[in-house]
């Protein structure tokens, strides 16, 4: 077995799934940082991730479901879950790039009318001054590139992972050993029902019937 294999069967779902989950999580924890910051007058108002980028906190979300799923589900879901993700990387990636290399003020307007009371895009956009961005945005790229790299490696190696684990294969193994010993000890009810000795070798002959002389 060369390299490349034998990573994929003992590691592969392992480093796939931590990937989503650290990404996910990371992206989660982002969304409650300040993002962005308007400036109105002398006032500096923040915008928190999820408030700039409604989608932030429900696609980090999603990235940690389809990481748990994926230590469950079958060969077929693989790829279909591996798929999701790559999508779901890149879309939030695209997204969080957008609003690090150009925050539109239509963004912000949410946390801009919350403070000002003014609303309306042509009015918001009049009232700030300047909009300053932080590095989160930056950094959520980082995270969603690590959901996509989830599921890439999903993709590549998830034909080679193994079905289950030693740890559910035991609990099979005992369970089929208990259901043997429950049948076994129908089976030998049924046959003392029937006046049979379950305890008696096949080799022993039977008893004679009551009243019948003993053979010489």
């Amino acid at each position: 077995m060369t390299a490349a294999p034998a990573f994929a069967v003992r590691r592969g779902r392992l480093t796939s799934v931590l990937l989503m989950l650290i990404g996910g999580a990371l992206a989660v924890i982002s969304s409650t940082q300040t993002w962005a910051t308007a400036h109105v007058d002398d006032i500096a108002i923040p915008a928190a991730g999820s408030e700039a980028l409604p989608l932030l906190q429900p696609l980090s979300l999603a990235a940690l479901a389809l990481a748990l799923a994926l230590t469950l589900v079958g060969k077929v879901l693989r790829y279909v879950l591996g798929v999701l993700a790559v999508i779901l990387g890149g879309g939030l990636g695209a997204l969080s790039f957008q609003m690090a290399l150009v925050t539109p003020v239509a963004a912000l307007q949410p946390v801009v009318t919350d403070h000002t009371g003014i609303m309306g895009d042509e009015s918001v956009a009049a009232l700030v001054d300047a909009v300053s961005v932080t590095a989160w945005p930056w950094f959520t790229v980082l995270f969603s590139v690590l959901i996509a790299a989830g599921g890439v490696l999903a993709l590549v190696t998830g034909s080679q992972w193994r079905q289950g684990g030693r740890r559910y294969d035991a609990a099979a193994s005992r369970e089929g050993a208990e259901d043997g010993r429950a049948l076994d000890a129908v089976n030998s009810w049924d046959d003392l029902s029937r006046g049979d000795d379950p305890t008696r070798s096949s080799d022993t002959p039977p008893d004679p019937p009551r009243g019948a002389a003993p053979q010489a």
